[in-house]
């Protein structure tokens, strides 16, 4: 049963859009069409994200081969399926289904092997990968990982119909699916009646975006148009964000911020570190089996 809350947050005054990109159409896995939304250029204004892909298609060609097994170090994965179903196995001996609402976070962090395969032969397959990188003291710790169904995950609605899910972080008093204490990271995917307005606190040092990926919205005045990410300004003064979603339709939408990491980050693949000896290590030890046996 999903909450009834007031959006009573106060928010002084709304964060700005800065600009808006609307991704690079491009593949990945074997094959697998989808837009990279948060690219490399991104990675240091969105510090502690390093990359954001949206993959939606209702046809099997576009994903049907899926991402077979591949390496991973030095960060974290966030797969947020709305609609479809991906099976996840890896090298540290883990195993999920990741279906409609779902959402599977795995820290791969000293190295792990996986692969993410569709269980679907038709019908649309809709979702994020989202890339959030580890300060330099976690990224030789254990993998970890966790699947959260649907119904696993923070769900609120608020007075005027506006319905959110929290990933992580927090976000009217209800605390997300997940916590990290050097990032904390937010993630948020909320749903706004058509004229409905949405507020969120958001502290003054994070980076923060938002994506919409269906309907449209208004931030600070600008409008923030479907299938575009919208970087926010930092500002001092500014103390959250207050959307408004289009007049006219509903609007869906996923709100991420996060503690910059301030680090050098240096990527080569699925392998992202700080120094450019790490990286080579990284491969070293890949090539070597230290990552443990490929995934089925």
């Amino acid at each position: 049963m999903t909450n009834v809350v007031k959006n009573d947050v106060v928010v002084n005054q709304s964060r700005q859009i800065e600009f808006l990109y609307a991704g690079v159409e491009t593949q990945d896995g074997a094959g697998v069409k989808l837009t990279r939304v948060l690219t490399h250029q991104l990675q240091k204004r969105l510090d502690p994200y390093l990359m954001l892909d949206n993959f939606k298609s209702d046809n099997p060609d576009d994903y049907i081969a899926g991402f077979p097994s591949h390496p991973h170090r030095g960060f974290e994965t966030i797969t947020y399926m709305i609609t479809g179903r991906m099976r996840h196995k890896d090298s540290a001996g883990h195993e999920g289904l990741l279906e409609n609402g779902g959402v599977q976070w795995m820290t791969a962090a000293r190295g792990v092997i996986h692969s993410e395969l569709p269980e679907q032969e038709d019908g649309e397959m809709d979702g994020f990968q989202l890339w959030l990188n580890l300060p330099a003291k976690d990224k030789m710790k254990d993998p970890w990982y966790r699947d959260f169904q649907s119904a696993d995950l923070p769900k609120f609605e608020t007075e005027n119909g506006t319905k959110v899910t929290v990933i992580a972080g927090e976000s009217n008093g209800v605390q997300g699916a997940v916590t990290r204490e050097t990032t904390e990271p937010n993630y948020l995917d909320i749903h706004l009646p058509a004229g409905a307005t949405f507020k969120h606190n958001i502290p003054a040092n994070h980076n923060g975006f938002l994506f919409i990926y269906e309907g449209s919205a208004t931030v600070a005045g600008q409008n923030l148009p479907i299938k575009h990410m919208a970087v926010l300004k930092n500002d001092d003064n500014a103390d959250g964000i207050v959307i408004e979603a289009d007049k006219n339709q509903a609007t869906k939408l996923i709100l991420v911020t996060g503690r910059p990491l301030n680090e050098p980050i240096v990527q080569y693949g699925p392998f992202v570190m700080n120094k450019e000896q790490e990286i080579v290590q990284a491969m070293r030890d890949y090539q070597s089996g230290q990552f443990g046996e490929t995934a089925a």
